[in-house]
């Protein structure tokens, strides 16, 4: 893979920041540059635009903020719907309306699990602990 030379002035704050980072990490800085940016630019050819963006506002998040998004869950009632819809579907299927109810909550659903598993790896790209997200000790 060919690489590009890059250099550019970090402010004092942000390089101790990354330098704790890669130190968690067992990486080096430089490293630990590139997965950030790697991370804060994912490739679009991957995710639909709205599932892209909400990965991408991701990088941005102090560690309080992405804990809360990897803790994330879908509001009951939709969760509910949802259920509802495939057991009506293995009972007696569904009507075409039903089917894009179910397939928007589908989608719904997808976006929370995406985010959550996102926000729950920049946590540990980071090098904390995501011990109580995961159910374990």
């Amino acid at each position: 893979m060919a690489t590009q030379h890059l250099t550019l002035d970090v402010p004092d704050a942000l390089y101790a920041r990354l330098q704790r980072m890669a130190h968690a990490a067992h990486r080096s800085v430089e490293e630990e540059v590139l997965d950030v940016v790697a991370t804060a630019v994912p490739d679009l050819d991957e995710l639909p635009a709205d599932l892209e963006d909400a990965v991408a506002q991701l990088a941005v998040l102090d560690d309080a903020a992405l804990f809360g998004a990897a803790r994330a869950a879908m509001p009951s009632d939709a969760a509910e719907a949802l259920e509802g819809l495939h057991h009506k579907r293995q009972r007696e299927g569904l009507t075409e309306a039903e089917m894009e109810a179910a397939a928007a909550l589908t989608r719904q659903y997808e976006r929370f699990m995406l985010v959550r598993a996102e926000a729950t790896a920049l946590l540990v790209r980071r090098g904390r602990d995501v011990s109580g997200i995961l159910g374990t000790t």
